[in-house]
């Protein structure tokens, strides 16, 4: 799973424009790394401040954007000393109930977040890359990833990611390669626990026809026809509340029941973590237009949706997938 980036070296000092042109690439490392987007988003921004600060000692030996690579792994490891890690809600227990309320909410800091594609995946990357780097930032790698201790994910994401020698693994990160070589062995051996088998590809004809009936039966509130889409070991999930629900009868009851409220809400598409999603706008009543209730990214799997993640954190959420957060009612 390595990337492909081109790298030139650069002899000369780089630019401020230099180091622009690889935020993206940057935020979805800091991403993978931290499993929140807001984090990520701070990472970067001390990355740019320090290799700004040091750009008179950059010697050229290696490219603009692996430099930077080791200065954002660094400030990642420093943010992650003494951090719980990330979790989604099907981490914490078994699925629960469909009857009642879903309990109570748990600090923003224990979920993994959602990434827009738009801030992880560069505009200037080659087919190749950018297969790599919706495979790198899918919900289910980067929720295996919380599972590493820091250095072995930084280990894991510069060698099977970016492709980084294991000689130069060492040297960013202060260490021997034989300690690079056993911290990838004992990070393959974690995720080789997590199903992580299907790369996500480009929508078929067939899956781009399901996101079509499936925004139809939603905002319908077809409940018996979303139902059908789903696989029959589908998931529904809701952050920040630990509740989750597995199959046709738990999401089919939720749904009719205490979740009945997302009844004549309306859908924007957009992409989330390399996959179909979607800004859910609950009905504000006759006339008030709608507002926002969740990001709704889809997992999708032959042919079926096989878990529905919704991020309840719409305020936070939705400017940073250029939603807006509010829907005007008819006029």
């Amino acid at each position: 799973m390595a990337e492909h980036p081109s790298q030139t070296v650069v002899t000369a000092a780089p630019t401020a424009d230099h180091l622009e042109q690889h935020r993206a690439r940057l935020t979805g490392h800091c991403y993978r790394m931290l499993g929140s987007v807001s984090e990520a988003e701070d990472a970067v921004q001390e990355t740019m401040v320090r290799a700004w600060r040091s750009l008179e000692r950059f010697e050229g030996r290696a490219s603009v954007r692996s430099w930077l690579y080791r200065i954002a792994t660094r400030v990642c490891l420093d943010a992650l000393e003494d951090r719980a890690r990330r979790e989604r809600p099907m981490a914490l227990g078994p699925a629960g109930s469909p009857h009642g309320p879903p309990g109570d909410a748990l600090p923003g800091s224990r979920w993994l977040q959602p990434i827009p594609d738009a801030l992880a995946l560069p505009a200037d990357a080659d087919p190749a890359e950018l297969v790599t780097l919706r495979e790198g930032i899918r919900l289910a790698f980067v929720a295996a990833l919380q599972y590493l201790a820091p250095r072995q994910r930084a280990v894991l994401l510069l060698r099977e990611v970016l492709g980084w020698p294991a000689a130069e693994v060492a040297e960013s990160l202060d260490t021997s390669v034989a300690s690079v070589n056993s911290a990838l062995q004992r990070a393959r051996a974690t995720l080789a626990a997590h199903d992580l088998t299907r790369a996500p590809t480009p929508l078929s004809d067939v899956e781009s026809t399901l996101l079509h009936r499936y925004v139809d039966a939603f905002e319908r509130y077809d409940v018996d026809a979303l139902t059908a889409l789903l696989h029959e070991d589908a998931t529904l999930s809701m952050p920040p509340f630990p509740l989750w629900f597995q199959g046709h009868a738990s999401i089919r009851t939720w749904l009719l029941g205490t979740g009945a409220g997302c009844r004549g809400s309306r859908l924007l598409p957009t992409f989330a973590n390399g996959a179909p999603a979607f800004g859910q706008y609950r009905s504000a009543g006759p006339g008030g237009g709608h507002v926002a209730w969740a990001l709704i990214v889809l997992d999708i799997e032959g042919g079926h949706i096989v878990g529905m993640n919704h991020f309840l954190d719409a305020q936070d959420l939705f400017p940073r997938f250029g939603l807006p957060l509010g829907l005007p009612g008819k006029q």
